[in-house]
């Protein structure tokens, strides 16, 4: 085949490849106590391929504690800002020094009344938010939910730039033990 012929065919093929790798933008919406907000704060954790971006209200639950550990020892940049108010019992202190401990940087803001905000961005592309904190009780007890915003760098972007104010304010939690 001549090249005249082939560089068009190529050009083609390379770009149907292209075009096939790009993932489009998809909804997907879990609630509790039902187990699908969980499953789902969890599963988007479990998709990071560079980075998570956690903000959170309220921190303790074990089972997102473990998955973002889980996401740290695979090579992913894992960070977490949290509300300091909402931050001070024994189970969010144990949850917070799980994090630290194996490396995770947090930081806790105090500048607002309460820092509402949930929201995991991933990888710069994948926004999980919703009413759900990253507690048990919301998980088993509260009527809540959560959201992912799959493939949405315009939105992933705005969350992170969100996300980074409030951890350029934030202090770093050291761990207690």
């Amino acid at each position: 085949m001549k090249r005249a012929v082939l560089r068009p065919v190529l050009l083609g093929l390379f770009l149907t490849t292209i075009g096939n790798a790009i993932a489009a933008p998809s909804v997907q919406a879990g609630f509790s106590p039902e187990g699908s907000a969980l499953r789902l704060v969890l599963q988007t954790v479990s998709e990071a391929r560079k980075s998570v971006r956690l903000m959170g209200y309220s921190f303790t639950s074990p089972e997102v504690a473990g998955a973002l550990v889980l996401a740290k020892r695979n090579g992913i940049d894992v960070r977490v800002v949290l509300d300091e108010h909402g931050n001070q019992g024994a189970a969010s202190v144990a949850a917070m020094n799980t994090l630290v401990n194996a490396g995770i940087p947090v930081r806790t803001v105090s500048q607002f009344k309460i820092m509402h905000d949930k929201v995991i961005v991933v990888d710069g592309q994948t926004v999980e938010t919703g009413s759900f904190n990253y507690t048990r009780a919301a998980a088993r007890s509260n009527s809540e939910n959560a959201i992912v915003l799959h493939e949405v760098p315009e939105v992933a972007q705005q969350y992170l730039a969100h996300w980074q104010s409030r951890w350029d304010m934030g202090q770093d939690w050291q761990s207690s033990y």
